[in-house]
């Protein structure tokens, strides 16, 4: 125990541990000892449990952002297609823990569930912003269009949690994203 480690090192190992137990689980003693330290060295770099679990779910989405970049090489006529661009990324098995433990934080947004319910709204709003920079029109236009896309690509991603990929992958084709 009480082996040195870095910001990076604890965040890396409390994604890990959300990726295998969720975000129910993670706490600064299991963190700790699944990194072999202790909890003084977890608060030290994040000092309350809320800034800890604020900063996986920016990574969380940072990597999501990392993966939809490629996809997105220039602008969309409209949200299906922004979509479609959107579909072969964000269908890729190895990213089935990051949705799953998205789905898990909105969950816990949904029902009121701290620092969840207030980091949505923004994590929202960054990502609606950032899909709206896709699309011409007025503002208006590109944000109904980021909504749109977000509701179409959310909805068969959490299909793809419920029911699996095979379910996932009919919804896409029926409605058009392959």
């Amino acid at each position: 125990m009480g082996r040195k480690h870095t910001r990076e090192q604890m965040l890396d190992g409390a994604l890990d541990a959300v990726f295998d137990e969720g975000f129910s689980q993670l706490t600064f003693g299991r963190l700790a000892k699944r990194l072999g330290t202790n909890d003084r060295t977890v608060v030290y770099y994040f000092p309350t449990k809320d800034d800890l679990i604020t900063e996986v779910l920016h990574t969380i989405g940072a990597r999501l952002m990392e993966a939809l970049a490629a996809a997105f090489v220039g602008p969309a006529d409209d949200h299906l297609a922004l979509a479609r661009a959107a579909w072969p990324a964000l269908s890729r098995t190895d990213l089935d823990p990051l949705f799953r433990v998205y789905f898990e934080a909105i969950g816990l947004a949904t029902a009121g569930r701290e620092p969840f319910a207030s980091l949505a709204p923004q994590l929202t709003t960054a990502w609606l912003d950032w899909l709206a920079t896709f699309f011409p029109g007025t503002p208006e236009q590109r944000q109904a269009e980021a909504e749109a896309t977000v509701a179409l690509v959310d909805g068969v991603l959490l299909l793809r949690q419920l029911a699996g990929a095979a379910a996932a992958e009919r919804a896409a084709a029926a409605i058009g994203l392959v």
